[in-house]
């Protein structure tokens, strides 16, 4: 059962150029989520594992059809980033960056409630929906279609959890 991703979710991944953002859109393709588009100021034009790169959010959502972000930018930049995901319409931005000041947090968050956007961290390792949709740093395997779904605020033990039920059927 999906609730906030799945088959129909189509992301695109803010700082897809950066390290940690290439890296995660390789194994977040590979799980089978589909990301259509990357943003990285400046570096528009490009292509990162075969998946064309913009300047802005704007700019790839008139290209590609995205209902959601995943944001990989380092601190500084991440509140202008969560912004202009939100302002451009996306119903779903996970913020997977740490050590946002938490002014930028509240004023990008209390932007999403007025704009119906639902955010997921910041400093999270993600959300997935397994067989379906995985935007996050989480370990795809260890998690398993099932009648149980998890919320947590702590990666490393929803990982642990997730391997238990898994085991257990």
């Amino acid at each position: 059962m999906a609730i906030l991703v799945g088959s129909g979710t189509r992301a695109i991944v803010q700082g897809i150029t950066g390290r940690q953002g290439s890296f995660h859109t390789k194994l977040m393709l590979e799980y089978g989520t589909k990301i259509v588009a990357g943003v990285t100021p400046g570096k528009g034009g490009r292509e990162v594992h075969g998946v064309p790169v913009y300047d802005t959010v704007r700019e790839a959502l008139a290209e590609h059809d995205a209902n959601a972000s995943i944001v990989f930018v380092p601190a500084r930049f991440a509140k202008e980033a969560v912004v202009e995901a939100i302002e451009a319409g996306l119903e779903l931005v996970v913020v997977i960056t740490e050590h946002i000041p938490v002014r930028d947090t509240i004023e990008f968050l209390a932007l999403a409630k007025r704009e119906g956007t639902t955010v997921i961290g910041p400093n999270t390792p993600g959300i997935i929906t397994p067989g379906e949709c995985k935007l996050g740093v989480m370990p795809g395997h260890v998690f398993r279609r099932g009648p149980v779904g998890m919320v947590s605020r702590s990666g490393t033990l929803t990982y642990e959890i997730a391997a238990q039920l898994t085991r257990a059927g």
